[in-house]
C-alpha cells in the first residue's frame, strides 16, 4: 500500500508541477494576439509595448541560473511556492493594471517568477522520478509545455475579444492556486546534498549584471554601433568575464563550470541552444508567410500552425518513452535534421505552394521539435550529480533562451535586409527574405547536429547501459 501511495502521489507531484510549468508557457504567448487592444486602452507607444514583451524576456533569462541555484540551496519545494505567489500576484497586478509602465513592471516580476517555475518545475521532476521513469515524466512535462505554447496566441485572441485583455493575465490566478494545492500534498522537499553549500553572493552580482545588459543587447537588436549598444557589449564583456574568473575560484560556485568539461552536458545545450535558435526565428516569419503571401486570416493562420506546436505536445509523452528504451542521444540528432529538412522544404514556399506540401514541412518542423525538446533536458540533468540539478536546469534553459535571442537577432536582421531588396513586387522581395532566412536556419542546425553528433559518439551506448542500470538498481531495490 504504501509502495502504491508512493507511485501516485509522485504523479500527482508531476501534475502539479506541470501546472505551474504551463502556465509559464501560455504567458510567454499569450500576450501577443492582446497587443492592439492593450495599445488602444492603455494609449501605449510601440516602443513601450516591446518592452511587455521585452521585459519578460529580459528577467526570465537574467534570473534562471540564480534561481536555479537558491532552489538548490533553499529548497526546490519552497523555492517553487515562492515563484508560484509571486507569479499569481504579479498576474493580479497586470490585470488590474491602468498604466503601460505598471503592467511593464508586473511583467517583469512574472519574468522573474517564470525562472523558478522553468527550473524547479525540471528539477522536481528529476529529483522525484528515477532515471527509468524520467524520460517519460520529462515527455508529459514538455507536452503540457507544448500545449501551453499552441494554445497561448489563440487563448489571448479569445480572452481578450470576448473578456477584455485584463483577463489574460486574470485567469492565471485560480490556476496558481490550483497548482500550489496539488503540490502541497504531493512534492517532496529536495535541496543539494554539497557540504557547506552556500550562494555566491559577489558571482550573483556579476551575473545581475552581465546577464540582464547581454539580454538588452539582444532585444534591442540594430543599432550596433550606437554608444549604448557598445556601451552594453562592454558591460557584458566586463561582467561576465569577471563572472568566469571569480566562478573558478570560490568553493560553492552559482555555476559550476565543471559541468561544462562533460561532453553530455555540453550536447545537450548544444541541441536546446539550436532548437530555441530554429523556432523562434521560424515561429516571427511564419505567421507573416500565411499572412502576406498566402492571404490567410488570424484564425487560419493559427489552424495552419498548430501541426507545429501540436505535434511537439502530442509527440512528447512517446517521445519521452523511447528515451527511456533507447537513450536521449539518437532521438536528438534525428530532430536536428528533421529540422534542417523543415528548413530546407520552407525554403521552396512560393505564391503557389500546395497545401499538403506546406502542411508537411510544419509537421516535420513539430517533430524536430518534439524529438528535441524533452531529450535535451533529459540528457543534460541525467549527465550531472543530482544535488546540482537545478543549477543544471538554469544553466540549460538561460542558454537555450539566448539560443533564440541570438537567433531572433540575426534571422530578423536577415529578413529584413535581404527582404528590402529590390524586386519587381514587394511579395517577390519577401519571398527573398523568407528563403535567405530558411537556407540560415538550415545551415545553423546542420553545424548544430554535427557538434552534437561529435560531443556523442559513445553517448548512445552510455545511455542505454545508464537506463539498463537504473532498472537494474530498481529490481534489486524491489522497485
Amino acid at each position: 500500500m504504501g509502495v502504491f501511495a508512493q507511485q501516485q502521489r509522485k504523479w500527482w507531484a508531476l501534475l502539479g508541477v506541470s501546472i505551474a510549468s504551463f502556465l509559464g508557457c501560455v504567458d510567454f504567448t499569450i500576450v501577443n494576439t492582446a497587443l492592439p487592444a492593450l495599445q488602444a486602452d492603455l494609449g501605449a507607444s510601440l516602443d513601450s509595448l516591446q518592452w511587455v514583451i521585452n521585459g519578460f524576456i529580459l528577467a526570465l533569462s537574467s534570473f534562471m541560473v540564480l534561481v536555479g541555484r537558491l532552489a538548490d540551496l533553499q529548497g526546490r519545494k519552497r523555492v517553487l511556492f515562492i515563484g508560484l505567489s509571486v507569479f499569481g500576484l504579479a498576474s493580479l497586478a497586470a490585470g488590474l493594471a491602468g498604466q503601460i509602465e505598471t503592467l511593464i513592471g508586473a511583467r517583469v516580476l512574472q519574468g522573474l517568477a517564470c525562472a523558478v517555475l522553468y527550473t524547479a518545475s525540471g528539477a522536481i521532476v528529476s529529483s522525484t522520478f528515477d532515471s527509468t521513469e524520467q524520460g517519460k515524466a520529462f515527455g508529459v512535462l514538455f507536452g503540457v509545455n507544448g500545449v501551453g505554447l499552441a494554445v497561448g496566441p489563440v487563448l489571448g485572441g479569445l480572452i481578450t475579444s470576448g473578456f477584455g485583455w485584463q483577463w489574460i493575465f486574470l485567469i492565471n490566478v485560480p490556476f496558481v492556486l490550483l497548482s500550489l494545492a496539488i503540490c502541497s500534498f504531493s512534492v517532496q522537499e529536495s535541496r543539494s546534498t554539497e557540504v557547506d553549500a552556500r550562494l555566491d553572493v559577489w558571482g550573483a552580482l556579476l551575473l545581475l549584471i552581465g546577464l540582464p545588459s547581454l539580454v538588452l543587447v539582444i532585444v534591442q537588436g540594430g543599432g550596433w554601433g550606437s554608444s549604448l549598444t557598445l556601451s552594453l557589449i562592454a558591460v557584458t564583456v566586463l561582467a561576465l568575464g569577471a563572472f568566469l574568473v571569480l566562478e573558478k575560484r570560490v568553493a560553492a560556485p552559482i555555476i559550476d563550470l565543471q559541468l561544462f568539461a562533460n561532453r553530455r552536458f555540453v550536447a545537450a545545450v548544444a541541441a536546446s541552444f539550436g532548437l530555441a535558435l530554429f523556432y523562434c526565428v521560424a515561429f516571427f516569419v511564419m505567421p507573416l508567410y500565411l499572412a502576406q503571401i498566402r492571404g490567410e486570416t488570424l484564425q487560419a493562420s493559427g489552424l495552419l500552425l498548430l501541426p507545429t506546436t501540436l505535434g511537439v505536445a502530442l509527440l512528447s509523452p512517446l517521445v519521452g518513452r523511447l528515451v527511456d528504451r533507447r537513450g536521449p542521444a539518437l532521438l536528438i540528432k534525428a530532430g536536428l535534421l528533421l529540422l534542417v529538412l523543415s528548413a530546407l522544404l520552407q525554403a521552396g514556399f512560393d505564391r503557389q505552394t500546395s497545401l499538403p506540401y506546406l502542411l508537411g514541412a510544419f509537421v516535420i518542423m513539430g517533430l524536430g521539435w518534439a524529438s528535441i525538446l524533452g531529450p535535451s533536458t533529459v540528457l543534460g540533468i541525467s549527465s550531472v550529480p543530482q544535488e546540482v540539478g537545478s543549477v543544471a536546469m538554469g544553466s540549460l534553459m538561460t542558454l537555450h533562451n539566448v539560443g533564440g535571442g541570438i537567433g531572433l537577432a540575426l534571422g530578423v536582421g536577415l529578413f529584413h535586409h535581404f527582404s528590402a531588396t529590390p524586386l519587381d513586387d514587394t511579395q517577390g522581395a519577401f519571398l527573398n527574405g523568407y528563403r535567405v532566412v530558411m537556407v540560415f536556419l538550415a545551415g545553423v542546425t546542420l553545424a548544430v547536429w554535427a557538434v552534437v553528433s561529435v560531443l556523442l559518439r559513445k553517448s548512445p551506448a552510455l545511455a542505454r547501459g545508464a537506463v539498463q542500470e537504473g532498472r537494474a538498481v530498481a529490481e534489486e531495490s524491489g522497485g
